[in-house]
């Protein structure tokens, strides 16, 4: 089995807008090495290219608000996350799931997804409003595939290595006797996208494998183990920025759900780029 050196790079927070292939060209060129694994997170890049959404400009349907109300804070808040060996703390926060702010997040996803992915506890389809500030949240890269593609090229026009870029999410795919699936998309042959909220329940109430997700990969193939191991190193070195939620995240800075600011979010070491290497 291979074994790796992981590399993590803090660098200021991105924001959107930023010019993410000079950011990753700056932070890197003194680490990279030809063959390298360049792992960038999939959250920093859908901020840079200005893939969010402000959910307060969001207009909640009735069955947002039935989702947010009732299978929200009845049906995961009682069942559902037990059963998915949620902490105590997290089953709190569901049971006092804002009616108003998680009606808005539910129609995004319903705008965005479809009903199985918006049945999800969180982070629904791939979108996320973790490491955010105010009613901002991400969604997932349509062109993740052509994004990596863009980074891998970029530094070895620059920077003169050949690298492997892979994007990746936390969000995690779930592993049985070689199947590989997740509940989010990802352009990576071989981990299944099925079942919105049924795929997490499953993998999850089972306790099956779960690492995080390749989301994209670009200058070189891996078997599905492999991008699913590098991808977890990558995000375990990385670490979760200012929370793990927005129920964390706004606890961490003692500000409402909506209360946390880009000033606030620069202040936290934020490490969107790991560099993976593999032993000799």
């Amino acid at each position: 089995m291979t074994k790796y050196a992981v590399t993590a790079i803090t660098t200021e927070y991105w924001r959107p807008g930023e010019n993410y292939l000079q950011k990753i060209i700056a932070h890197t060129k003194s680490e990279l090495a030809n063959g390298d694994i360049i792992v960038i997170s999939e959250k920093a890049l859908a901020v840079a290219t200005n893939n969010i959404i402000d959910e307060n400009t969001v207009k909640a349907s009735l069955n947002a608000k039935l989702i947010a109300r009732f299978w929200m804070r009845l049906i995961w808040a009682q069942l559902l996350g037990r059963l998915c060996h949620f902490p105590a703390k997290l089953l709190e926060n569901l049971q006092e799931y804002p009616l108003e702010m998680g009606a808005n997040h539910k129609q995004t996803a319903l705008n965005h997804t479809n009903p199985l992915q918006a049945l999800m506890f969180g982070s629904e389809g791939g979108i996320d409003g973790s490491n955010l500030p105010y009613s901002l949240v991400s969604l997932p890269l349509e062109n993740a595939d052509k994004l990596a593609t863009e980074i891998r090229d970029f530094v070895k026009l620059v920077l003169q290595k050949e690298t492997c870029v892979m994007i990746t999410d936390t969000d995690k795919t779930y592993s049985f006797h070689g199947f590989h699936w997740t509940p989010r998309p990802t352009f990576v042959r071989g981990i299944h996208s099925v079942g919105g909220f049924l795929a997490y329940v499953v993998g999850r109430m089972l306790r099956f494998k779960r690492r995080s997700t390749p989301a994209a990969i670009a200058g070189c193939r891996f078997d599905v183990e492999n991008a699913l191991r590098i991808s977890e190193v990558a995000n375990m070195a990385r670490g979760h920025g200012a929370g793990r939620n927005i129920w964390e995240m706004a606890e961490n800075f003692g500000v409402s759900l909506s209360g946390v600011t880009w000033e606030m979010l620069e202040r936290v070491k934020h490490k969107p780029i790991v560099i993976v290497r593999a032993k000799r």
